[in-house]
């Protein structure tokens, strides 16, 4: 904006000429699509809710894409408890949720850091796995209690400002040692964090940008390039579905993206009535008709009318349905000759 404006003060000026830059420079279609944005993530952090009891409040997710075992298992199901960080992996088949027919309740997409607890279990498994495998990478299952037991009894990064070692037993007292030094640790870390972020918000039926990034399903969908936009759209928001996630209207190419989206990767849309495009009045009449010409000719027959023989022919309109009529020879080879060449 700043460019444009000084850009054209040096040969015009009118009142309120710089606002009236920085309105067109803002709904710049083009502008809003190509550009980068140049300030903080949107979206200020929002920590889950302490929970009240351990393994009363887990998260999870799933390692897929491993060597397939003896066993077929090719995926593990990790399952972390948020208060004590105790976990559970279970080796499991790629098909074994479909089969459970369960239905997840998902985290907004291509954000990693509403479940950062999982995705930072996720490493350490890896690397615990990856050190253990390395002559036989087909016996991972095998090794995986044990993985289990190991990392259930190591010390934690968090555990000395959060639950401690000598804290993890089930008692009412040092369950609610557990929860204030978590909420602590929340409180910290989300004034730490908010420094850094700004606050975003819209409403059911804004419209807004969707962010492209290479290394997420929206890249990958569009087969993302050094060159394609930084944004598509603008989509309409459906409905907010949690403090900083919004579910927004996909076109159908990207329909098979989780439609939930974090606010850090939408962009609001400046709209403006150069954008719309209104179509031309066409003038139609009202008695219209339409001729659907037929598709091959079937079988042949012969009518007898007043004494004379009448060649009919078995027209075919549709195969799929079956719509078919008899007409006369002579009027369908006047009309359509091309049918009787072949048959």
């Amino acid at each position: 904006m700043t460019k444009m404006y000084q850009d054209l003060k040096q040969r015009f000026w009118w009142p309120g000429m710089k606002k009236q830059v920085a309105e067109y420079v803002a709904s710049c279609l083009m502008c809003q699509k190509a550009k980068v944005e140049h300030q903080k993530p949107a979206g200020l952090l929002k920590p889950l809710d302490v929970p009240q009891w351990k393994w009363d409040n887990i998260s999870m997710d799933f390692v897929g894409a491993l060597p397939k075992t003896q066993r077929k298992f090719d995926s593990i199901w990790v399952i972390v408890d948020r208060l004590t960080k105790s976990a559970h992996f279970i080796p499991v088949r790629t098909n074994y949720v479909e089969a459970l027919g369960t239905k997840l309740r998902l985290s907004s997409a291509y954000h990693p850091q509403t479940d950062g607890q999982t995705e930072r279990t996720i490493q350490t498994l890896e690397d615990m796995l990856r050190a253990c495998v390395l002559d036989d990478w087909g016996s991972w299952d095998k090794l995986l209690p044990l993985v289990e037991f190991t990392y259930n009894n190591s010390y934690h990064d968090g555990e000395s400002t959060l639950v401690g070692p000598e804290l993890v037993q089930q008692t009412t007292e040092k369950v609610r040692l557990i929860q204030e030094r978590m909420k602590t640790a929340q409180s910290r870390q989300r004034s730490y964090a908010d420094q850094r972020r700004r606050l975003l918000e819209f409403q059911e039926g804004d419209h807004v940008f969707l962010r492209v990034i290479p290394t997420t399903g929206v890249g990958r969908a569009l087969k993302s390039k050094k060159l394609t936009p930084k944004f598509i759209g603008p989509y309409q928001i459906l409905k907010r579905v949690g403090p900083v996630a919004y579910e927004i209207a996909l076109p159908p190419k990207l329909s098979n993206l989780y439609s939930v989206f974090h606010v850090s990767q939408l962009r609001r849309y400046m709209s403006d009535p150069s954008h719309i495009i209104a179509p031309d009045d066409i003038q139609l009449k009202e008695n219209l008709s339409f001729e659907v010409p037929p598709i091959s000719i079937g079988e042949k027959s012969t009518k007898l009318l007043r004494g004379r023989e009448i060649p009919l022919v078995k027209v075919i309109w549709n195969p799929k349905t079956g719509d078919a009529t008899w007409e006369r020879e002579d009027q369908m080879k006047k009309l359509y000759p091309n049918l009787f060449e072949t048959s």
